[in-house]
């Protein structure tokens, strides 16, 4: 279904079967989708997927008690026997005070889809296009003096629309686009053997880095590892790479996730109104950018999306909530629903993006003369109540404020807490992405090497 009004019949059919079955209330969410994979290996097709599909989700309440099943069958019959379960499952779930829809002043009742560029409107790309991508990215890893081989090019792209409907009023949906391509170089050989990758995925095709671009950057970061040993054991500062510093707002976002406030779990728990970051950071939410993957005209409840400081001037403002997890806290919600088909809404973030700072990531590494910079990460050892800190980490070992070598196998360590205050960004950013965040400095981590 190009046309999310497409599926605007079916998600009331559900809501109709709910209330037949003696829902006291709903919410339905349709869903349908098509995406193509192309795999090549050896300048050969691997491996071609096409999928289509259409889900449905539907949530009904019985009293304060409420119940979710979904279903890829839409025939009428089924839609009826869908609700009759949901409807019986909730009079056996407990009760739940904090429960409910959107009240109906809360509901969006004006919003532009259009404007924020969800979806391309141009055609769908045939397969054998997707496979000349692969092919090519393929080949420009190759060309990279050094690449032993390439595990994998691969090329895609999918197209979703959604439509959410409910008792109290609320209907309407939109569509999205995406189109990515990726390669994955191998350097060396044998024990010496180093992979790394490079991609891209854009909501518009034209927007795409070319095949070229990422094929050889793919293959000069594997090239670049080569020779990696461990380094030296102790305290150092450590730069994120923009590669990977969007984990460390992460572990931020993740702890003013308001069902982690609300069960006690996180470590920033007691820190509303607090200086978390250093003074001049700000955590911007924004919904409404163009072209970006984590733009929406409205959340999964139907509220309204807004642009809000999560972190003002390295002060946390508040949490990020949906309707359930706001009535327990004795806040409003900031519009952050978020659900597929098979499960009710939790909070979620939307586009994000930390402030940037005026100095360059070169800049960074001249001043801090010896330590890390991280490229890659792999494994996580987090407390979410303490913020302890624990991750196994390698990138490129920093001596008089230049890249001496290539490092792994350390772990990097250390207390988010204390991490976020000791932050001092960079100006590399990608602005298209949905976590906007330069490469960061953290002074004074624990590393683990030799």
């Amino acid at each position: 279904m190009s046309d999310p009004r497409e599926l605007e019949p079916l998600a009331n059919a559900a809501l109709v079967a709910a209330r037949r079955a003696g829902a006291d209330a709903a919410d339905a969410m349709a869903l349908s989708g098509t995406s193509i994979a192309i795999d090549v290996r050896g300048g050969t097709l691997e491996q071609a997927e096409r999928s289509e599909g259409t889900d449905l989700g539907l949530r009904v309440f019985v009293g304060k008690r409420q119940a979710v099943v979904s279903s890829s069958d839409t025939r009428p019959e089924t839609l009826y026997a869908m609700a009759e379960r949901a409807v019986a499952m909730a009079r056996e779930a407990p009760e739940d005070p904090y429960i409910g829809l959107a009240d109906p002043e809360q509901l969006v009742t004006d919003w532009d889809a259009d404007s924020l560029e969800l979806c391309d409107p141009t055609p769908e790309p045939a397969p054998i296009a997707l496979e000349e991508d692969a092919r090519r990215a393929e080949a420009a890893t190759l060309a990279v003096a050094g690449v032993s081989q390439v595990q994998s090019a691969s090329a895609g792209y999918s197209r979703r629309t959604v439509w959410l409907a409910a008792t109290n009023g609320f209907s309407g949906g939109y569509a999205r686009s995406d189109r990515s391509l990726y390669a994955v170089a191998i350097a060396g050989e044998g024990l010496g053997m180093e992979r790394d990758h490079d991609g891209d995925s854009r909501i518009f095709q034209s927007d795409l880095r070319s095949a070229e671009d990422i094929g050889r950057c793919a293959g000069e970061r594997a090239v670049a590892a080569l020779g990696a040993r461990k380094p030296p054991t102790g305290a150092f500062p450590v730069i994120y790479d923009e590669r990977v510093s969007s984990s460390l707002v992460g572990h931020l976002l993740s702890a003013v996730n308001g069902a982690m406030v609300a069960r006690g779990s996180s470590f920033l728990r007691d820190a509303l109104g607090e200086r978390i970051l250093p003074e001049g950071l700000s955590v911007i939410e924004d919904p409404h950018r163009p072209r970006a993957t984590g733009s929406r005209p409205f959340d999964a409840e139907g509220l309204p999306t807004r642009q809000r400081a999560v972190v003002d001037k390295g002060v946390l403002t508040g949490w990020t909530l949906d309707l359930a997890n706001a009535r327990k806290l004795g806040m409003e919600s900031t519009g952050n629903a978020a659900r597929g088909a098979g499960a009710g809404p939790s909070p979620s973030t939307w586009n994000v993006a930390l402030t940037q700072g005026e100095k360059t990531r070169e800049d960074l590494m001249a001043e801090i003369g010896t330590g890390l910079l991280v490229t890659s990460m792999i494994g996580t050892t987090i407390n979410p109540t303490t913020g302890d800190y624990s991750r196994g980490a390698s990138g490129f070992w920093i001596e008089n404020g230049e890249i001496a070598y290539p490092v792994n196998e350390c772990t990097i360590a250390g207390n988010l807490r204390e991490m976020f205050l000791a932050m001092t960004p960079a100006n590399d950013a990608r602005p298209w992405l949905s976590r906007v965040v330069p490469s960061i400095l953290v002074e004074g981590m624990t590393l683990a090497g030799n």
